[in-house]
């Protein structure tokens, strides 16, 4: 089985006496994947990307790049490794003063990369992101998403074999986020680029990832690959992500809590969405359920369709229609009983 292509370590960051950003972290990314890092503001996130570009060196633990230690590089090889990676940031850092072709020729030029060979990269780039026609406009005359296209551009100049984001999409509307992200995910397959990306909506987790870590106050609380952990969340924490996405769940769909009533979040994949075991419940355990909202999510890896329903009947009756949807592999979350 081959190594991975980045491999934490159990990884710790301390800032001052016993403050802690990062404790005992250990994660494997493969090569070619997509792999989301979220969390709340001060879960540590930026602290671990900032690792694992090699910015910042660990109190404890190793990154591994390709099997090797990147905390025992030395200056040259570090150097070389920072040209493996691309940076992608939440406020474009573009400089002002700058066409969007020099932009993203800045790092090449930097680099001694050959003059003659500039042109071509920058256009093909250009071409890349979609961003052709704006090669000669400046940053201030571009929207956020075409700042965020050169962005992108300019930290694969160097042909990265990984790309890290820092928020790439916070600073934008939905709508151009979706864009983004459809962009990356496109860069991804063509290019054969990993992507390991940090953010605080799960519906950027959805949209892109292959795997996904969960982390809280520095300790990864949950993780696994995206189509697993969205059918089964596990943590509290991640159970609250979910309920965040863009698939809210009406006010007026709570009652007063009673015993005899339960509102429930229902997650199939896989052989569990095609198995009638709704009415099955509803005949074998004398209840009632009516189902309140339903989606299906198209996931990198997998589809998960989801239920809210309403159900109601004797207490007993209600505990044992539960026991019953999870022998059939069909993740239940009581939302309000």
């Amino acid at each position: 089985m081959p190594s991975p292509f980045i491999q934490v370590d159990k990884v710790s960051k301390k800032y001052g006496e016993g403050v802690y950003a990062l404790k005992e972290i250990s994660l494997s990314i493969k090569k070619g994947e997509t792999f989301g890092i979220i969390g709340l503001s001060g879960a540590g996130k930026s602290t671990l990307i900032r690792i694992l570009a090699g910015l910042i060196t660990p109190t404890k633990g190793r990154v591994l790049f390709s099997g090797e230690d990147i905390g025992q590089f030395n200056k040259k090889d570090l150097r070389s490794f920072h040209f493996k990676c691309g940076m992608i940031f939440q406020h474009f850092n573009l400089l002002n003063s700058r066409t969007v072709f020099n932009n993203i020729a800045y790092p090449l030029e930097i680099a001694n990369y050959p003059k003659e060979k500039i042109a071509p990269r920058v256009n093909e780039l250009l071409q890349l992101v979609g961003l052709s026609s704006k090669k000669n406009a400046h940053p201030s005359a571009l929207s956020g998403g075409e700042k965020q296209r050169v962005g992108i551009a300019r930290a694969l100049a160097h042909h990265p074999e990984v790309l890290f984001c820092d928020e790439a999409t916070s600073a934008l509307d939905p709508k151009t986020t979706q864009e983004i992200l459809t962009l990356l995910r496109d860069l991804n397959q063509k290019l054969g680029v990993t992507i390991v990306l940090i953010t605080h909506e799960m519906d950027v987790i959805k949209h892109i990832c292959h795997q996904v870590a969960v982390l809280e106050n520095g300790v990864i609380i949950e993780s696994g690959p995206v189509a697993q952990v969205f059918a089964e969340p596990k943590h509290p924490t991640t159970q609250k992500f979910l309920q965040n996405t863009v698939h809210e769940i009406p006010d007026h769909f709570y009652k007063q809590p009673s015993p005899t009533h339960m509102l429930v979040r229902l997650s199939f994949k896989g052989e569990s969405a095609g198995k009638p075991v709704i009415s099955q419940m509803i005949r074998e355990f004398n209840v009632d359920a009516n189902i309140l909202l339903g989606w299906i999510d198209n996931l990198q890896t997998n589809i998960v369709g989801t239920l809210v329903i309403e159900i109601q009947g004797k207490e007993e009756n209600l505990q044992k229609a539960l026991t019953y949807l999870h022998s059939n592999k069909i993740h239940c979350e009581v939302i309000q009983k």
